[in-house]
Order: structure tokens, then C-alpha cells, then sequence
């Protein structure tokens, strides 16, 4: 059996959601948790969740990407359970019963997308119209022979240059002068 969790492969999660889900939780697409909103109209980071956040069980917040992982039966339990649980005290499900539910067909979902092979990287991208949530999911193939790493590297300087204190703005347009 294979299931979702989150991943982050550089930290921008943390500035593109109010709250970034936190690296290694299970994941759920997480739809439902705009069920009562217009796509359309969201703004800032609920829009960034909207169009293509995964949802991190655990801590409610979001994740751009999630990977296929091997699961068990009872890590499959676990997260039905813990969906549940989230459902009647973050979303207020009527009780256990009807939240166990919809969290057993939300797992049955997330479970469907995990056709790919393990490590795979899964990105979600939903649309809203005619007030209908539309999600469309596609798989990132990394090339032959790389493991997951950062999505940006950055070249870090070992010695801060000041800048020169001779430095005139209006010269920059000239050629060069002799001193």
C-alpha cells in the first residue's frame, strides 16, 4: 500500500501559506476545506492553498509538493483516524461516526493518486468555476540516477564585500576615469 506525505524541498511553503505544513506529515488533497469558499474570489496565501496546497493532517497547514511513500495497514488506520479526529475538532463534523466517513473516502482519494511509483513527487492544481472545485494532479519525474534535493540552490558568499564608498551614481554612465 502507498500513501502521501508532505515534503518540502526548500522552505518557500513557509512564506506561500499562512501555516506550511510540516515535512513528513500524511497527506490528503484537502479540498474540503474549501467547500464553502469561491475559488475565484480567495486572495494572498488561502489562494496559494487553494490552487495547489496538499494538506498536512497532522498540523492543518499546507504543502506544495507530496511523496509516494510505502504505508501499512495500520499507518493507513492511523490516518483515517487522525483525519477523523481533525474533522470533528477543526471542521466540526457532527461526531466521530460521520467524520470517520469522510475521512476513510478522503484516504481512498489521497490513496488513488499513489499509482506512481515510491518517491514519487505529486503537485495538485485546482480550479474553481460554476461553484465546483476541479483538481487536476500531475507526477514530477526527477532524472535517472538524482534523489530528491532543493528545489533552489543558492551560492552562499564566505566574505561580505562592502561596497565601494567612492562610488558615485552619476558615473556609472561614463567610461572609465583616471585618478
Amino acid at each position: 500500500m502507498k500513501l502521501l506525505r508532505t515534503i518540502a524541498l526548500d522552505p518557500s511553503d513557509t512564506f506561500v501559506f499562512d501555516l506550511a505544513a510540516e515535512p513528513g506529515e500524511w497527506a490528503v488533497s484537502g479540498a474540503f476545506r474549501f467547500w464553502d469558499c469561491d475559488g475565484a474570489k480567495l486572495e494572498g496565501q488561502a489562494r496559494a492553498a487553494f490552487r495547489g496546497g496538499f494538506l498536512g493532517v497532522q498540523s492543518w497547514g499546507w504543502s506544495t509538493l507530496a511523496q509516494i511513500v510505502p504505508a501499512t495497514e495500520d499507518d493507513c488506520r492511523s490516518l483515517v483516524d487522525l483525519l477523523a479526529r481533525q474533522l470533528v475538532d477543526r471542521f466540526g463534523a457532527p461526531g466521530m461516526a460521520a467524520a470517520k466517513i469522510a475521512a476513510e473516502e478522503e484516504v481512498a482519494f489521497a490513496r488513488s493518486l499513489c499509482s506512481h511509483p515510491v518517491s514519487s513527487l505529486i503537485a495538485v492544481h485546482r480550479t474553481s468555476s460554476g461553484g465546483e472545485v476541479r483538481e487536476s494532479f500531475r507526477r514530477l519525474q526527477l532524472r535517472q540516477g538524482q534523489g530528491h534535493g532543493k528545489a533552489f540552490s543558492f551560492m552562499e558568499m564566505e566574505d561580505d564585500v562592502q561596497p565601494d564608498g567612492d562610488l558615485r551614481l552619476a558615473d556609472l554612465g561614463r567610461g572609465p576615469t583616471v585618478r
